[in-house]
């Protein structure tokens, strides 16, 4: 049996309940016992980790009152009823009431047992169906916000869905421009925190007296000009999600500062000796290799290894090719809308040159030259340059990154399907999937 799944006993009688919880926990169950429906109400909601054992009788709200409002709020939930000797009719009503199962009093700690471990296994079963539902809801969402069939998003996406329900601080790596701060967006709107709140911060360009104010806050007085009390983004976060953008240009002060409210999860406003506890998780994001710059003592190696917990790395644009046409008429249509003109036709010639394109700006600068588009000024006159004409080699690897890579992603990955689609021998897919950067 997992931990997360308890045993939530119902049952008035202190001696009856003792007996009962030791039988649990001996065979290895997490009890929490009650002795009142009330109590029990108080502490169910929807998807409840774990069943219940509820007597009949109780003071108050009995028993069958107490299944039935458990039926309304989870009619998925487990309920084993303990009747009590002659009590049948009441042990059939519940069963047509929908009750998991019923003990009849006086009964063996090794049957209690037996029915608990049997209705465990089917909650835990429904719960993993539940979340398993959720995941593929969030998929449909993911794919729509991080667009992309290359495999390097597929892998981006399953990382988002893997992580963003663990209460694990995250840093994510890419290029400017490559969708970190959505990415960050994603994780918290996925988590179990999306209620609470999304708070976010640009270390970079920010004073050291700024920034400390911004991220811990501060008591009147605390400097000059300090007439309020400030909630710093730390404090404002708590229970929710903190995202912190170009972290490598943070200063080594704040870098101290930052790290001991990670390890601790506490803050203390400037001016103030009050330590406030946090809960919240941290998502960084950095377009520099925080390794590299923790070697050459710039960042703090400490503060590298504790936010790097999950790492997720976001490839730039360039080396996701097949993904440009989908996102180029995502921001076309998105563009055309918001300046309310009709989307233009896209000629394969202008597809073939924003493949061709290394876009150094990454989605960012795609996103604006979909703009132009839309405006019918163009990209080349938007940016006073005109696009490089890729070489024949290049044209050809990328025509072929884009046929691999699309069948890749059809066959899920699997390489002995995809060379059988394409017609090549599994060694030399291997080695093209290695070239073009797709394993």
């Amino acid at each position: 049996m997992k931990p997360q799944l308890s045993v939530l006993l119902v049952e008035d009688d202190p001696n009856v309940r003792l007996g009962c919880e030791q039988a649990l926990q001996l065979a290895g169950c997490t009890v929490d016992a009650v002795a009142s429906a009330e109590e029990a109400q108080r502490r169910l909601a929807a998807h409840y980790p774990g069943i219940v054992v509820t007597d009949m009788r109780l003071p108050g709200i009995d028993g069958m009152a107490l299944l039935r409002w458990i039926n309304q709020l989870d009619p998925q939930l487990p309920v084993i009823i303990i009747t009590g000797h002659g009590d049948v009719t009441l042990a059939v009503e519940a069963m047509r009431s929908g009750a998991y199962d019923f003990m009849q009093k006086p009964f063996s700690t090794a049957d209690l047992v037996d029915v608990v471990r049997r209705a465990l296994e089917k909650r835990e079963l429904v719960l993993e169906v539940e979340a398993l539902r959720r995941r593929l809801d969030h998929r449909d969402d993911l794919e729509a916000r991080l667009i992309g069939r290359s495999p390097q998003m597929a892998r981006v996406r399953q990382l988002i869905l893997d992580v963003a329900q663990a209460e694990v601080d995250v840093l994510i790596c890419g290029e400017t421009g490559t969708g970190k701060e959505m990415v960050a967006r994603c994780l918290h709107d996925l988590s179990g925190a999306r209620q609470d709140n999304y708070v976010a911060l640009n270390c970079g360009g920010m004073a050291d007296t700024l920034l400390d104010s911004e991220l811990f806050g501060h008591e009147p007085g605390a400097f000059t000009g300090a007439q309020k009390r400030r909630i710093g983004k730390v404090e404002y976060a708590s229970g929710g999600t903190l995202f912190l953008d170009e972290v490598e240009s943070m200063p080594m002060a704040m870098q101290v500062k930052l790290l001991r409210v990670l390890q601790e999860r506490k803050v203390e406003r400037l001016g103030s000796n009050q330590v406030i506890p946090v809960a919240c998780r941290v998502v960084a994001a950095s377009k520099e290799d925080l390794k590299a710059l923790a070697d050459h003592g710039r960042f703090r190696a400490d503060l590298y290894y504790r936010l790097n917990v999950v790492r997720i790395e976001l490839p730039p644009l360039r080396e996701r090719r097949e993904d440009i046409p989908a996102l180029f008429d995502q921001f076309l249509l998105q563009a055309a809308k918001r300046f309310n003109r009709p989307p233009p036709t896209l000629a394969p010639e202008t597809l073939r040159r924003l493949m061709a394109q290394d876009w150094p700006g990454n989605i960012r600068e795609l996103r604006n030259a979909a703009d132009c588009h839309a405006l019918g000024i163009g990209r080349e006159a938007a940016s006073g340059a005109s696009p490089a004409v890729p070489t024949l080699t290049e044209a050809v690897d990328n025509y072929e990154r884009l046929l691999i890579a699309e069948e890749f992603a059809r066959q899920s990955g699997n390489i002995a399907r995809t060379a059988d689609a394409l017609k090549v021998a599994r060694t030399t897919l291997h080695d093209k999937l290695k070239k073009y950067g797709l394993l």
